[in-house]
């Protein structure tokens, strides 16, 4: 796929890989979906946004939110759609599509190369991808949502570090700010809880990469692991996950437009562990949806109620 391909292909081109040109039929195993088997430009060539996140049944539960939203009454939304496999989760309503991407940064890079290969399969155009979430934030107070604005590694350096053919390879991890800007407008819109624009650190996992002292091991003092967190704070991290750099990175070698709004479950400055109560936790789990769907609806000039203007 060449220069001039992708340019035919406008600017969101999703892919650059000049083997896939080469494939009989290009099949996504995790997705259970292939260009052979089935019509995907027919399935999911209307599609303008796709939300990811990690829960199967929380991406269920956006779909049939959206789809309310929007006044759609399609039974179908509610189908798995790769219902073929138990590794991912895919559910459409409208133009949105809900992927579920498991947890961390594996998990989330091979759904991410399905879903770009499926938009660029689909001949989809001018898609944005937001990914939805919870977090554990630095210094705010739960339930506050934020926005990413860069994701940053563990040495609070806006990069994605991976192993290529024996071979680190540094790729940027910045995130579309008018997109940014754009949901929180919406945010200030709904005026229903706080929303704000910071930086994100991604970790490699929840407990030792994140400086708790509750996992099966920790070699660290109480002193070592508030230190540390402190310089996390001093950084200009906002809250701490573990998709948000390949996320970031693969929307910019995609040339999509890409967020990711996730809600802090709790304060890390105070404590390792969730103390609120089940209610209260699903009510901050639905902020992210309602910040999006109120976006999505802006851009698609839905009123409420689901009629479209």
């Amino acid at each position: 796929m060449d220069s001039k391909d992708q340019k035919q292909k406008g600017s969101q081109a999703f892919v650059h890989n000049p083997h896939l040109d080469a494939l009989k039929e290009d099949f996504l195993y995790h997705f259970d979906l292939g260009t052979g088997t089935h019509d995907l430009p027919a399935m999911f060539g209307d599609v303008k946004f796709v939300c990811v996140g990690g829960s199967a049944l929380r991406m269920k539960s956006f779909s049939e939110y959206i789809a309310g939203e929007l006044g759609i009454k399609d039974p179908a939304s509610g189908t798995n759609i790769c219902a073929g496999t138990d590794r991912y989760a895919m559910y459409k309503a409208g133009p949105v599509l809900s992927v579920s991407h498991g947890m961390g940064i594996p998990s989330m890079a091979i759904m991410l190369h399905e879903l770009m290969k499926l938009l660029y399969h689909a001949k989809c155009k001018d898609v944005t991808v937001i990914r939805i979430g919870t977090s554990g934030g630095i210094g705010l107070e739960p339930g506050t949502v934020v926005v990413t604005k860069q994701a940053v590694d563990t040495t609070f350096q806006p990069r994605f570090e991976q192993v290529i053919l024996g071979k680190t390879v540094v790729r940027d991890t910045h995130l579309d700010q008018s997109l940014a800007q754009e949901l929180l407008q919406c945010s200030k819109d709904l005026n229903q809880f706080e929303t704000v624009i910071g930086n994100t650190m991604c970790t490699l996992d929840f407990y030792e990469g994140q400086a708790r002292l509750d996992g099966a091991f920790c070699f660290y003092t109480e002193k070592d692991k508030q230190d540390y967190l402190r310089k996390v704070y001093e950084a200009g991290v906002s809250n701490i996950e573990m998709e948000s750099s390949v996320f970031a990175a693969t929307c910019k070698l995609s040339g999509v437009r890409g967020a990711v709004v996730c809600v802090t479950l709790l304060d890390r400055l105070k404590g390792d562990q969730i103390s609120s109560s089940h209610e209260v936790l699903q009510d901050y789990q639905q902020r992210p949806q309602i910040l999006v769907g109120c976006y999505i609806k802006k851009q698609l000039k839905v009123k409420a109620g689901g009629r479209q203007v």
